[in-house]
């Protein structure tokens, strides 16, 4: 994991000495991870929660002008999010920028993780432009889950190049890939792709931890999992497949996705609120 060291990743502005960090304008760029999918809450923006919303509350305690925008969108490919946030994100002058992408690109078959580490590396030299602190993920680690389990190697090498490009750019590593604690079908939704409260709630704890911020967040222990027969998990397979894996093999087929005529849930940095008032 890496740590702020390097001066010019410090924000314009002295930070307030009330503060416990030195930041006041948080943008999180990406896709439904970010979005906070899997994490409903309908009284804010967008109807749901998130990691990145519950950074941005812990950021903005104790401070009198700090700002938050979050223009991740469900469903999107990294180019998407290349073409669709960058600038929009660089136009809202944060000091401090969150990126997830390349994910959905991951999962999908035949995609090559080292196509996407070229996206990303040329994403990451235009957030670092103007000396914002840039936070980039590792993917999770999958060999615990049936679904996804097939898919460990490809996602380790797309986050090894995550972790060469952070490198490269001087950017903070935010390692869910050691995150023993969201390796566990009980911090995922029902459609065991997007994290649930439990998972968004652990992420957020990672993040501040790599920006070395002081929180009161605590663990969050997932109540045990009930015990199965081979009958009953097959049953939950099928009922799976029908209500998850079925639509979204058919939005491959008809290039759809879930993001489309969805917008960003918080276009603007403003204040962040923890309700849609």
């Amino acid at each position: 994991m890496f740590s702020v060291t390097d001066s010019t990743q410090q924000p314009r502005d002295a930070a307030d000495s009330s503060q416990q960090h030195p930041w006041s304008r948080y943008v999180a760029i990406g896709d439904s991870f970010t979005e906070g999918i899997g994490d409903p809450e309908p009284s804010l923006p967008g109807g749901h929660r998130g990691w990145a919303d519950r950074v941005a509350e812990v950021l903005s305690q104790g401070s009198r002008d700090f700002a938050y925008a979050n223009l991740a969108v469900r469903g999107k490919l990294i180019r998407q999010i290349v073409d669709d946030q960058i600038e929009p994100a660089l136009d809202l002058h944060p000091d401090l920028i969150t990126i997830s992408a390349g994910g959905n690109d991951v999962i999908r078959p035949g995609s090559d993780p080292d196509a996407i580490a070229e996206l990303f590396d040329s994403a990451i030299s235009r957030l670092r432009s103007d000396n914002a602190t840039v936070v980039v993920f590792t993917g999770v680690d999958v060999g615990f889950s049936p679904v996804f389990r097939g898919i460990r190697g490809k996602v380790a090498i797309y986050n090894e190049n995550i972790r060469a490009i952070a490198d490269a750019h001087d950017c903070i590593v935010a390692d869910q890939w050691a995150l023993k604690s969201v390796q566990d079908t009980r911090m995922f939704a029902p459609d065991r792709l997007h994290m649930n409260p439990l998972g968004h709630h652990e992420v957020a704890r990672m993040v501040l931890r790599a920006l070395n911020v002081p929180n009161e967040l605590k663990p969050m222990e997932p109540e045990p999992l009930p015990s199965r027969s081979w009958r009953q998990a097959r049953g939950e397979d099928l009922v799976w497949a029908r209500e998850y894996l079925v639509p979204w093999v058919l939005r491959r087929i008809r290039h759809q996705s879930s993001g489309d005529n969805v917008s960003p849930k918080r276009p603007t940095a403003a204040p962040y609120l923890p309700t849609g008032d």
